[in-house]
């Protein structure tokens, strides 16, 4: 498919954070007056983890002196508005790009073109493929994380065996595809398992989580454990089953560790949840890219931020942290 970004559709994708003065084009050959430019490009802006992935960015490049541009794709998968966003802010002079992929093959061409501009290029939360198309990954281990609820959600129905409902997320995404695994592994299952009653797409989004929990519950209702790909899927999810009246009476987990899904854990919504911490990831970026301004140094490889399970109902065997450690680092 051919891509092609009208000019209004473009301006109406990018969300600037600090004020975008004019530059010359061309990347590092731009104008070097002024503070450090740093680009930002998340999946979507209005996402609570994207949301707090920005917020951390900016604040943390204003604390060192530079500006950060946030852009962002105006929906969880939008690759051509990933790629215009990169290539504008290459001709914004940016020293360095820090980017969520929506798309881990579809933007290379752009990241490609950005280095050759020398340009630094840092994924942030998702990898992209191959890995070293960009300099450096800072990023949960998303199978990792996976694999934490799935295996505390494995201990909860002990003995019982499992009839599973999986909220994913996009389809082709490769977050999407890392948790989906991770859980199964913490299960113990595959896919095409007798044990999975069904799987949907929710985008990561509650009411599409909520509507796609309502239809597999008309199908089948006996359902003990629920997969959710992020704690929006979770509240659609629990919001489907509060309804059919099975609140309460099925194990659902999730991922994310934002301070409103801490408090859901907390309030007996779902169980538990696995934290991420996309302030370190935004300010270990910034950090990267301010270093490679000053000195030219890169970061190389992949870089864990870490993951950590929430619980007010730990269970043995399983490292966890309860909702009042979760409620202070919330998304640290």
């Amino acid at each position: 498919m051919q891509r092609t970004v009208p000019v209004f559709l473009l301006a109406a994708s990018l969300v600037c954070t600090a004020a975008c003065t004019k530059t010359k084009s061309g990347g590092s050959s731009g104008d070097q007056s002024g503070p450090i430019k740093i680009g930002l490009v998340t999946k979507t802006d209005t996402n609570p983890y994207f949301v707090k992935l920005r917020e951390s960015a900016k604040a943390h490049a204003q604390a060192k002196g530079a500006e950060l541009i946030a852009v962002a794709g105006k929906f969880d998968g939008d690759n051509e508005g990933q790629v215009a966003a990169i290539e504008n802010l290459v001709q914004q002079g940016v020293k360095g790009i820090m980017i969520t992929p929506s798309n881990s093959t579809g933007i290379l061409g752009a990241l490609k073109q950005a280095k050759e501009q020398g340009v630094l290029v840092i994924a942030l939360d998702t990898e992209t493929d191959p890995k070293d198309a960009v300099d450096a990954t800072y990023a949960t281990n998303n199978v990792t994380a996976g694999e934490l609820q799935g295996k505390y959600v494995k201990a909860t129905l002990g003995p019982t065996a499992p009839k599973l409902l999986m909220m994913d997320g996009t389809p082709g995404g490769t977050v999407d595809e890392q948790r989906h695994r991770g859980f199964l592994q913490g299960m113990g299952l595959k896919d095409g398992d007798p044990a999975i009653l069904g799987t949907a797409p929710t985008n990561g989004d509650q009411n599409k989580a909520q509507a796609a929990m309502e239809n597999l519950l008309q199908r089948d209702a006996s359902v003990n454990a629920v997969y959710t790909l992020n704690e929006p899927a979770a509240r659609g999810a629990v919001a489907a089953l509060t309804a059919k009246g099975l609140a309460g009476k099925v194990a659902v987990g999730s991922i994310d560790g934002g301070c409103q899904g801490v408090a859901d854990v907390k309030a007996g919504k779902y169980l538990a949840t696995v934290m991420q911490f996309p302030k370190k990831m935004a300010e270990q970026g910034v950090d990267a890219v301010v270093d490679f301004a000053k000195d030219g140094k890169k970061p190389a490889g992949f870089i864990d931020t870490g993951a950590q399970l929430i619980t007010d109902k730990p269970l043995p065997g399983l490292d966890a942290k309860d909702t009042a450690w979760g409620a202070q680092n919330c998304w640290g």
